[in-house]
């Protein structure tokens, strides 16, 4: 192999990160991934629930072979706009080319005006209590606590939102199971509440719950849990029985209620604490969604959860469209006005949910959906060959366009610069003696020991 004489900054070390720092030092170019974590799992760690343990230990040893490679270089807790300014980056720091891979961690607001008061005071968005569900149990954690009342509304559609009001229905069921006497895990309520509640002879209502309820704008068949593309009314009418479908079964096993065509307009505020919200009653028209005038109604809950949608949190520096990076070529995501910076992944789509962010590498098959069902873990095994096959286009399209060398003295110096931050983080530069120090414990193997 030649001696490289380009050097590439990735931000972000999780799934189109690290794949797209392989796939250059593959190519024979050195590679700094960028992290602001202390792991580069991102949301395989942090916002994909943490019973999905197959699926996430999968993929995180997927990450941790790429990020091995000689070839690159791993920064961990160096946050862009933080440790290490973008222009700086651009300038200073004399990269090849910049790549954006931070994923989407910012939720979408909850439309309804001045709600965002209430955040922790009746309100919780998505991505922070999905954080919290994965790491609560561990004793290092620092972060926000939250209530988990039964009978908490939540308000969106999609796997990221059945997400939470499983995790809703975990924390509730097991706690009033393990109050009359009965053991019971997360683990074993994944499989199916429905089926642990039968096997010792009792119901939701024999618990004294009620369960959480979803609040959706459309119908079941309309919610995005497959990325089935559609477009003859035969196709739509078999992706919209697919999604139905598979709703149908996650509601069936995890026993969450649900009010479809409804879309919140207004919030109920007592003692500075947001106690309802007033919903509107919706109807499919041509495939949109439309308000029906005069029935709104209000709806009090302990607690309201949001989760419609993430977005990739702005960074000082990097022109953004909306609530995306603004990019000026879609096949290599090249961000305006700049020649060597280029975005990934979520950063371009604006989507969290893992699932949704795989969607574009390609189609789901009907035979997937009909053998696996409901299962998430394997429709996104199956699709992350697509999402891989996605970056490594790009890759191509970006190396294409690598222009000057760099010279010794200019890679040495990003190595110098590199260093310092080793240095500022006590990272001693191998990645899996990182990982092993690191590593948060497993909910699994607290159960399992007995813990």
């Amino acid at each position: 192999m030649n001696t490289p004489n380009h050097y590439i900054a990735v931000i972000g070390g999780a799934v189109s990160g690290s794949e797209a720092a392989w796939q250059f030092a593959e190519r024979g170019i050195k590679v700094a991934v960028f992290e602001k974590n202390i792991l580069p799992y991102g949301k395989i760690e942090d916002g994909l629930p943490k019973w999905h343990v197959k699926l996430r230990n999968k993929e995180e040893q997927k990450i941790n072979k790429k990020l091995s490679h000689p070839l690159i270089t791993y920064l961990p807790n160096t946050e862009l706009g933080n440790h290490v300014n973008f222009q700086e980056l651009l300038h200073d720091w004399g990269f090849s080319a910049v790549l954006l891979a931070v994923g989407a961690w910012r939720d979408r607001p909850l439309p309804v005006n001045g709600i965002d008061e209430y955040v922790h005071k009746g309100l919780y968005y998505q991505n922070p209590f999905i954080y919290w569900f994965n790491h609560h149990h561990e004793a290092s954690y620092k972060g926000l606590a939250y209530d988990t009342p039964d009978g908490a509304v939540i308000i969106g559609g999609g796997l990221a939102s059945l997400d939470v009001a499983k995790a809703l229905m975990f924390i509730n069921v097991e706690k009033a199971l393990r109050q009359l006497g009965y053991e019971t895990n997360l683990f074993a309520l994944d499989r199916s509440i429905a089926k642990v509640l039968d096997s010792y002879g009792l119901t939701l209502q024999d618990l004294g719950l009620k369960g959480c309820t979803l609040y959706y704008r459309r119908r079941p068949q309309d919610m995005p849990l497959t990325p089935l593309d559609a477009d003859t009314p035969e196709e739509i009418a078999k992706a919209e029985k697919t999604r139905a479908k598979i709703f149908n079964n996650y509601q069936s096993k995890y026993l969450f209620n649900f009010e479809p065509l409804h879309t919140p307009i207004d919030k109920v505020v007592e003692n500075d604490r947001l106690t309802g919200l007033v919903f509107q009653r919706t109807k499919i028209v041509n495939r949109r969604v439309e308000k029906i005038e005069g029935s709104e109604y209000v709806v009090k809950a302990p607690a309201f959860f949001s989760s419609i949608g993430s977005l990739p949190a702005p960074i000082p520096g990097i022109p953004m469209n909306g609530n995306v990076f603004k990019i000026n070529q879609q096949d290599c995501c090249q961000l305006e006005g700049y020649a060597n910076v280029f975005a990934l992944g979520n950063a371009v789509t604006g989507r969290g949910n893992i699932f949704e962010s795989l969607r574009h590498g390609r189609r789901v098959s009907q035979e997937i959906i009909d053998k696996y069902g409901f299962d998430r873990d394997e429709l996104v095994l199956d699709n992350l060959d697509g999402h891989y096959k996605m970056i490594e286009q790009q890759v191509d399209k970006i190396f294409q366009s690598l222009k000057s060398p760099l010279t010794p003295l200019q890679m040495e110096e990003i190595e110098k610069k590199i260093k310092s931050h080793h240095i500022r983080t006590n990272y001693t530069g191998n990645i899996m003696s990182w990982v092993h120090q690191h590593l948060p414990p497993r909910l699994e193997e607290l159960i399992d020991g007995g813990h």
